[in-house]
């Protein structure tokens, strides 16, 4: 991303000279913080990756509505978007890039992991506030950016089909993995439980890319502003964002570890991911989704080895790899992860 682009977006959205900084560390958008000579405010200005988010402006749809939904609530501080000169929420460059700017909440910082239990605890508490404020917003006005995101059984499907149509080679080296995932097809049937009893499992605002990395801290007290990168913020249920912090926190390595033997469930680290989003959505969450609070890890990491088998079969099309069969390595990670909280589960639930 050119500067002069990013200077030209930038004057757009505030008064007097800008001066801009990149913000590593995001991996959709190219993000920049802005200051200006004439202003005190500082905004972080984005310019959207239209590959991955096709209707941007639904984007800036839901972090309005969101936005006008908890201001002034307490306990929760959402940043508002900036207007462009031109009135709008956003700004089109001559490319046609669309570009959009929020404000900078001072005194605050991001950490990328949960060093501790302390840490995954405020990370699944603060998720479970956001979703809770949100309790009243009306669902359909909500527009799903990434439609059936989370959708186990098209997830499923799509394996089917790629298992169809791989070569030879891509089903040989995938055999072992294609087996487990087939043998546990009752998570999927479980899902689909789940979406035809909708009065017991409810549809709530839910973030959909819950991490440490996704949330404000306080640069003195060290807790929770709020939640950032709000572009995947739709309708879901109860087991998208609860089971994915389970995925990416609980475990003792990340998805992209090939030391099999390390792959392990931090037991501190689960209960207080579980504790806290509990905590955090207090009386909200119906009596079968409490019941089956322990199955949202097993349908997120089952989904997400799913997920990267099917890429794998699909010549590796969508996740970006560094070397050859980094997806099928990914496939069999989330396996492993898989049987290992199976069998945590297990064991404290008896």
């Amino acid at each position: 991303m050119e500067n002069t682009q990013a200077m030209e977006a930038a004057r757009q959205f505030g008064k007097g000279r800008p001066e801009i900084q990149v913000l590593k560390g995001g991996l959709i958008h190219h993000t920049y913080k802005v200051s200006y000579d004439e202003q005190e405010e500082q905004v972080v200005l984005q310019c959207i990756n239209q590959t991955m988010f096709h209707h941007p402006e639904d984007i800036i749809h839901n972090y309005q509505l969101v936005y006008e939904a908890v201001h002034g609530k307490e306990g929760i501080t959402i940043p508002p978007i900036i207007p462009a000169r031109n009135g709008k929420l956003y700004w089109l460059d001559a490319d046609g890039q669309f570009w959009r700017a929020i404000r900078f909440v001072s005194n605050s910082y991001t950490a990328l992991v949960p060093q501790d239990a302390a840490a995954a605890r405020l990370t699944a508490n603060c998720f479970a506030n956001f979703t809770s404020a949100l309790a009243s917003v009306e669902l359909n006005q909500l527009r799903p950016v990434i439609p059936r995101f989370h959708d186990l059984a098209m997830r499923y499907d799509q394996f089917e089909k790629a298992i169809l149509t791989a070569s030879q080679n891509r089903l040989l080296t995938g055999t072992h993995v294609i087996a487990e995932l087939r043998q546990r097809h009752h998570l999927v049937e479980f899902y689909n439980e789940i979406v035809r009893r909708p009065d017991l499992y409810w549809q709530r605002v839910m973030h959909h890319d819950c991490k440490l990395s996704n949330i404000l801290l306080d640069v003195n007290t060290h807790q929770a502003i709020c939640p950032v990168d709000l572009d995947t913020v739709m309708p879901g249920l109860y087991f998208s964002d609860l089971g994915d912090m389970i995925r990416s926190m609980a475990c003792s390595v990340d998805e992209n570890s090939t030391d099999w033997e390390a792959i392990a469930i931090r037991p501190d680290f689960y209960e207080a991911i579980v504790e806290g989003y509990r905590c955090g959505m207090g009386d909200q969450l119906t009596s079968e989704e409490k019941e089956n609070i322990h199955q949202a890890g097993l349908i997120m990491v089952y989904m997400q080895s799913l997920r990267f088998i099917t890429d794998h079969l699909n010549n590796d099309v969508y996740y970006q790899i560094s070397y050859p069969e980094q997806n099928l390595n990914r496939a069999l990670n989330q396996l492993l992860l898989l049987e290992k909280l199976e069998e945590y589960i297990s064991v404290t639930s008896n």
